[in-house]
């Protein structure tokens, strides 16, 4: 289907409006076909089956009780930091170059160390198990299947020791942490103990936050949390199997408000593997984590869900890129829905790329197929794209390959 361009709808209805996350407000080709002429597509019944990343939403939302998909779908106040997202990548086009000898692309990238075989990986989502009963087990298997780096939530419905199995490699965990330093030091002891290579400590999640699509979701779902939830409670501080064998009775919330410049150096001094920060969209605050010690920064907006700054994170990757200036990796996640996405926000400065929502999508449709199936397709765009833009390699994707958008 043809990718929307940007949404200018308040998103103020309940599953209708959810639907709509992201909209995909142009027709299919398919439309212009006169109706003597028009055949109703057969269903979608296996992963392979579906064309694009867009397709595998409408196929989670089908399948997912309503509370579920209002969980990943959200966004806050109206939504429209997640469109942005996803909208921001329409604002840049690719300049193709021809007379390139690309009958060979190579879309490896050296990340720590460590050659990883596309420079797209799957970001952490929490609570995967929410969408499908093999959560992030199917997620890490998935992973495993296509050599990719998996990010581990904090609050994720399994531990990161079976998910490092699963995986069969050690996985990067996300960090949440808490106003109990204790906490704190024993999730990051655990994932170092599991072989995390990466500690990725997340500042874009502050207490409080205005989801009004789930609240509305929730309100259309007629079943009980206790369904899901132990003691009908959402307190992922008591029910997060990496807060297991922890003293968490003198922890209140869940990524705290003070996260300082002190407290980064006080984690950096903790912490024996990598340490990223996962929510800079400044270059200010990017060299500020430089200074303190950080080996890699990702540009994110927690996808949206927790603040409406109305900023796309693809349009605050170059601003973090320069201000880092190559000391360390710049990653990148946010409304990533195609190859061409991917391509867009390597020349914009990004090391690499990592997905979110999608893998999700896959996941709630067909289980561990289905997130490789995601993870297929975006690397197949991507692929095509260097191939046909003529860019051989990743390093050939500069900032001389896209240009602003005139075309609105």
């Amino acid at each position: 289907m043809v990718r929307s361009r940007l949404q200018r709808v308040t998103r103020r209805t309940v599953l209708g409006g959810l639907a709509m996350l992201p909209v995909v407000a142009a027709r299919s080709l398919a439309a212009t076909v006169q109706p003597s002429q028009a055949r109703t597509p057969p269903p979608v019944t296996s992963a392979d089956q579906v064309l694009n990343v867009m397709e595998f939403e409408a196929l989670a939302r089908d399948i997912l009780p309503p509370a579920h998909f209002g969980y990943i779908a959200t966004g806050a106040d109206d939504d429209l930091t997640v469109v942005r997202n996803h909208d921001a990548f329409s604002h840049y086009e690719i300049r193709a170059r021809r007379f390139v000898d690309v009958s060979r692309v190579d879309a490896t990238r050296n990340v720590f160390g460590t050659t990883w075989p596309t420079p797209i990986y799957l970001s952490a989502v929490s609570s995967q198990r929410a969408f499908h009963p093999d959560g992030e087990l199917g997620t890490a298997r998935a992973a495993r299947t296509r050599s990719m780096l998996m990010m581990l939530s904090t609050v994720a419905s399994t531990a990161v020791e079976p998910v490092t199995e699963a995986r069969g490699a050690p996985v990067w965990q996300q960090l949440y942490p808490t106003d109990d330093w204790a906490v704190t030091e024993g999730i990051v002891r655990r994932a170092e103990r599991a072989g995390a290579p990466a500690i990725v400590l997340t500042v874009d999640s502050m207490p409080s936050r205005n989801n009004e699509t789930l609240t509305r979701a929730m309100r259309a779902d007629s079943r009980t949390c206790t369904a899901c939830h132990i003691n009908n409670s959402h307190d992922r501080l008591k029910k997060a199997p990496m807060f297991a064998g922890l003293d968490v009775s003198r922890a209140t919330t869940i990524s705290p408000p003070n996260i300082t410049p002190a407290f980064l150096d006080q984690l950096r001094a903790l912490v024996s593997v990598k340490l990223l920060v996962k929510g800079v969209v400044t270059g200010e605050d990017a060299a500020l984590a430089v200074a303190h010690g950080v080996d890699g920064v990702i540009v994110s907006n927690h996808g949206g869900r927790n603040e409406e700054t109305l900023r796309a994170t693809l349009d605050c990757l170059p601003e973090v890129a320069a201000a880092v200036g190559g000391r360390v990796p710049v990653l990148i996640d946010g409304g990533v829905r195609r190859g061409t996405d991917v391509f867009k926000a390597l020349a914009l400065g990004a090391t690499a790329v990592g997905i979110g929502r999608p893998q999700v999508w896959g996941l709630a449709a067909f289980g561990q197929p289905g997130v490789e199936a995601v993870i297929d397709i975006l690397n197949r765009e991507l692929l095509q794209i260097m191939r046909q833009a003529g860019t051989p390699a990743l390093a050939s994707i500069t900032r001389e390959r896209v240009i602003a958008s005139t075309w609105r």
